[in-house]
């Protein structure tokens, strides 16, 4: 859950200029959090703050997977490498 912060503003006062909130924005760097009825409800953000959020999430997804894949392996799950190329190779038609 989102919770209000020092940077939270009502979201009437964005619709109704939104340019001092984009220069507080671009200013201090920090998540603005805009609330209706004092509800948090959207989250602006510079650009870059949120791709660095989709990167973090893109390395801790990858780095979920190799751990599951090393749990599996450690409870014996998986099979050798080079059977599962001989399957690929029948599959596939693959020379080999």
């Amino acid at each position: 859950m989102i919770h209000p912060t020092p940077e939270s503003q009502p979201l009437a006062a964005f619709r109704e200029d939104p340019t001092p909130l984009l220069q507080q924005l671009q200013a201090s760097h920090r998540p603005i959090t805009l609330t209706v009825d004092g509800q948090p409800s959207i989250v602006l953000q510079e650009a870059s703050a949120y791709q660095r959020l989709l990167d973090i999430v893109a390395a801790a997804a990858l780095s979920e997977g190799i751990r599951q894949g090393l749990e599996e392996l450690r409870n014996g799950a998986g099979r050798p490498v080079s059977e599962f190329l001989a399957e690929m190779r029948t599959k596939y038609g693959l020379p080999g």
